[in-house]
């Protein structure tokens, strides 16, 4: 038996999006009382929602998000609870937390805030510490409840991404993930020819009788 965690915030019109992105537009155009049929059409950024950023969102890559191995967006997951931490640096205790090849999540309990000017403008950053470390333990995704990792001049997406490490944003349910032992993390792209993709973002949690 296993269960379901879902991790993503919902797309919907007029959606929160980042500050200077576009606005989302989402609405009906056919109706089935009157076409025969429903249809829906959707006008998004790829950085709208729950979503990865790949490379090309920030450095000089010339690899599309679908070009990305499936294998980075699914593995074993570690979460590092960060609340109340205005800069998420290195723990020791982290090195037995993070195991290799994993799927990093940070829990900063801010997705409580999203689509707020809070949200935005006074998220928790993550320290070049942390970083380095989560190369060492070639970490395929790093996947955060907040909007970025970092701000401007956002070194810390350049460093991630010029290690191949993909970034998940926008998460929320962190907080049902905290004491969970073992997780698989899964949130795939959409195939589609752009530097970040939009995601479904689910944790699995494996039930043992």
């Amino acid at each position: 038996m296993e269960k379901i965690i879902d991790l993503t915030q919902i797309i919907e019109n007029d959606m929160p999006v980042y500050p200077g992105d576009i606005r989302t537009n989402l609405f009906r155009t056919k109706y089935l009382d009157v076409n025969g049929y429903n249809d829906h059409r959707l006008e998004i950024s790829m950085h709208a929602g729950t979503h990865i950023d790949s490379p090309m969102h920030l450095i000089d890559s010339k690899e599309y998000i679908y070009e990305a191995p499936l294998g980075f967006f699914i593995a074993r997951g570690c979460i590092l609870d960060v609340r109340n931490q205005p800069v998420i640096e290195m723990k020791k205790e982290y090195e037995e937390l993070v195991e290799d090849n994993s799927i990093v999540l940070l829990h900063t309990g801010y997705d409580k805030f999203y689509g707020t000017e809070k949200y935005y403008h006074e998220h928790p950053v993550v320290d070049l510490s942390l970083c380095k470390f989560l190369l060492s333990k070639k970490v395929k995704m790093l996947g955060i409840d907040m909007p970025s990792p970092d701000r401007f001049p956002f070194e810390v997406h350049k460093f991630l991404f010029k290690n191949r490490i993909f970034i998940l944003e926008n998460l929320t349910n962190l907080d049902r993930l905290i004491g969970v032992k073992e997780f698989e993390i899964i949130a795939f792209p959409v195939k589609i020819k752009a530097d970040s993709s939009m995601t479904r973002a689910v944790a699995r949690i494996s039930l043992k009788s």
